[in-house]
Formats: structure tokens, C-alpha cells, sequence
């Protein structure tokens, strides 16, 4: 890549990168997208999907597979912290997670897709919104204009924090975990605090629920049975000095390698909250919501991974370990052979969804080089 075209996309991923939005209200990212995609002449250009979706589409003469690349439109309600000349104008919101350079990425290969088009089949830069919850690639497969972009082959990369910018990596089999936020109502009543005994407090049954959902947290390593409770917020009746609780809510997310051990984990969890609140007396409700199933590798698309890894360059290190994060991703893999691999963004990078992580310009090319030489092994062959 030449320092000319290097610093055109880099100017780019800082102008994403100072409009952040939450998951759903990818507004402006999504029509920034769509207008840099049309300045390269693809055959198709698709919006609105499944919410603020994007996809260009570049035809090749010949019959051939459809190759999907996808990326992420949405950044986090997290303050950015940072004295870059770049930072977020959207305040309270940042992109800490390198979805702006997953974007950038992505819509560098409609130059390349604009000089050449696919010698067979097609291409489909896909630019997905909702990822941070969920919610966005299931909307996109559902969308009714998708069926007209159906892959036959799918892939992504995240990048990795603690790798070497620039250095990449892939498994086989599970690549991210399966997880879900459960959100837990209980229900009983108000009191004078001068007479507490009148009332039904969930103050004991919260002090059990705490330590109950993180003990069903089960194995060390990220093998089948690894299954992790993490609480993440608790609340009990209202803050006031004379009153006795009568409502109380504890939420937290429920984490596992395999979808399978996920339902496990489902069950224990609502015997658990059913036994307690009985106990108690209490009514209980329980909801869950960022429900994201086991994101998978599958083997032939890992392969030309591998493959393309090598043609650009940038040899893949093939590891063992899925990661604890969730990728819905993982819903490209039900309509296509699908993979994710990871490129490193530093070792003392911040972690992702940190107030002070920014994506590293340096690690642009090696994203570009390995989607080109996946284009290139699947459609110029």
C-alpha cells in the first residue's frame, strides 16, 4: 500500500471515528459509508439493512460465489478519553472498540473493487449495524432485501489488543463465546423501616442470588464445559432512610464457549432465581437481552484464511483459544462457510471498550492485504 493511499483511509477512519454511534442510531456513520462506497462505482448499493445496514456490491462477469466481507457500523455509550486531534464530538460516545478501523478496512477494498472487478462471482462489503448487541447481523440476515446478497462464503476479523499490531491470528471450531445479559426483577413489599417485618424485603434474597450466580461460573480454560457468571449491577428498593425495600433487580451476563453448555447455564440459572424468590416469598421476573450465540470458525473457510494469510504476507498463528468476547458474527456462519480472525492492535494497547483504546492506523494494511488476497484466492484464481 503507498503512503499516499495509507494516509487517505487513515484521514477516513479519524472521521469515523469523531461520529460514534450507539447500536441502532448509526445514522450518519451509515450515509458516510454508503456516500465513500458510491464514489467507487459498485454495481449496488443497499441501505437501511436490517436498521442502518450498508452493502456494495461488485459483480464479475462469470458465474461464481458470492464473498461476503463484513464489518461493524456501531461504537459504544462509553466517554472517550484521549487529547487526539480526532477524538469523538459525540459526547459520552467513542469508538473503543475499532469498529471505525473494521469500517475503514472494508471500504478500502472498493478501490481495489472499482480498478477490478472480480474475475467470477461477486463481492459484498457488508457494513453491519448493532453488533454491541446482538442484534444487528440476525436483523440483516431477516431483512427481505438480503436474500438478494446471499453469501456463499463469509469473513471478518476483530482486532486484538495484547498481539503485535499488525500480527494475526485464527482458530479453528469455537472462535467467540456464546453469552446473554439476564436481568433479574424481584417483587415483594414496602415498609416503614421502623417496622421492616411488615413488609417483603428481596435485601436477603439479592444477598443469596450474588454469590449463587457466581458460583454456577464453572472451569478455568475455554474447553466445552467453561461456563462464566460476571454480576454486573444490583439494586435494592429506593434510596430513602424510612423506608423498608419492597423491589430489588440484579443483572448479569452468562458466558459460554458452546451454545449447548449456554442452555445449561440458562437452567441452572432460573432454578436458582425460582428457588430463591420462592424462599423469600417474592414475585420474580426474568428477562434477558444482548443474546449472542457461539460465534464458529468453519474449517474450509479457516483454510482460506490461511491461504490469504500467507499470499499477503502475513502468515496466520493458528491458536486453540476462542475468545470470552461475543461476535454476532457468528449468525453469517447458519447462511455461509464462514470465519474470523483476529489482527493484532498492540500489546500495550487498551483493552477493548477502555475509555482510552484507539485503533492503530499502522495495522490498516494488513487488514486490506488479507480480505484482498481472500477476494483474490476465492474469485481471481
Amino acid at each position: 500500500m503507498t503512503p499516499e493511499r495509507l494516509a487517505g483511509l487513515v484521514r477516513l477512519r479519524h472521521a469515523l471515528h469523531q461520529i460514534p454511534e450507539v447500536s441502532g442510531d448509526e445514522v450518519k456513520t451509515a450515509a458516510a459509508v454508503a456516500d465513500y462506497l458510491r464514489q467507487h462505482s459498485p454495481d449496488q448499493v443497499l441501505i437501511d439493512l436490517g436498521g442502518h445496514g450498508v452493502a456494495a456490491v461488485f459483480d464479475g462477469p462469470a458465474e461464481g460465489p458470492t464473498v461476503l466481507i463484513r464489518c461493524e457500523l456501531d461504537g459504544l455509550p462509553i466517554p472517550e478519553v484521549s487529547n487526539q486531534p480526532y477524538q469523538s464530538t459525540h459526547i459520552g460516545r467513542g469508538h473503543l472498540c475499532g469498529h471505525d478501523g473494521h469500517m475503514t478496512m472494508v471500504a478500502a477494498l472498493a478501490e481495489g473493487l472499482a480498478a477490478k472487478r472480480p474475475a467470477r462471482g461477486r463481492v459484498v462489503l457488508l457494513f453491519q449495524p448493532a453488533e454491541e448487541t446482538g442484534k444487528g447481523a440476525a436483523a440483516v440476515i431477516s431483512d427481505p432485501a438480503f436474500a438478494r446478497i446471499s453469501p456463499d462464503y463469509a469473513f471478518s476479523l476483530h482486532n486484538l489488543p495484547g498481539l503485535p499490531v499488525g500480527q494475526v491470528a485464527l482458530c479453528s471450531g469455537p472462535a467467540n463465546c456464546a453469552s446473554r445479559g439476564v436481568r433479574i426483577r424481584l417483587e415483594g413489599k414496602t415498609s416503614h423501616a421502623a417496622a421492616p417485618q411488615d413488609g417483603v424485603s428481596p435485601a436477603g434474597a439479592i444477598s443469596r442470588l450474588l454469590p449463587g450466580l457466581e458460583a454456577l461460573s464453572s472451569g478455568a480454560d475455554l474447553g466445552p464445559d467453561f461456563a462464566l457468571v460476571t454480576l454486573t449491577h444490583a439494586r435494592l428498593g429506593e434510596a430513602s432512610f424510612g423506608i423498608a425495600p419492597g423491589q430489588g433487580e440484579v443483572w448479569a451476563t452468562l458466558r459460554s464457549v458452546t451454545d449447548a453448555r449456554m442452555t445449561q447455564l440458562l437452567a441452572d440459572t432460573n432454578a436458582l432465581v425460582v428457588q430463591v424468590a420462592a424462599k423469600e416469598g417474592l414475585q420474580v421476573e426474568v428477562e434477558y437481552d444482548d443474546i449472542f450465540e457461539a460465534c464458529t470458525n468453519q474449517n474450509e473457510a479457516v483454510s482460506i484464511l490461511q491461504e490469504a494469510g500467507r499470499a499477503a504476507g502475513y502468515p496466520m498463528q493458528m491458536r486453540n483459544d476462542p475468545q470470552r468476547w461475543s461476535e454476532d458474527f457468528g449468525q453469517f456462519g447458519k447462511q455461509a462457510k464462514a470465519a474470523m480472525f483476529w489482527l493484532g492492535s498492540g500489546v500495550d494497547q487498551p483493552q477493548l471498550h477502555n475509555p482510552d483504546y484507539d485503533f492503530p492506523d499502522e495495522a490498516i494494511p494488513v487488514g486490506v492485504g488479507i480480505f484482498t488476497a481472500v477476494i483474490n484466492g476465492l474469485l481471481n484464481a
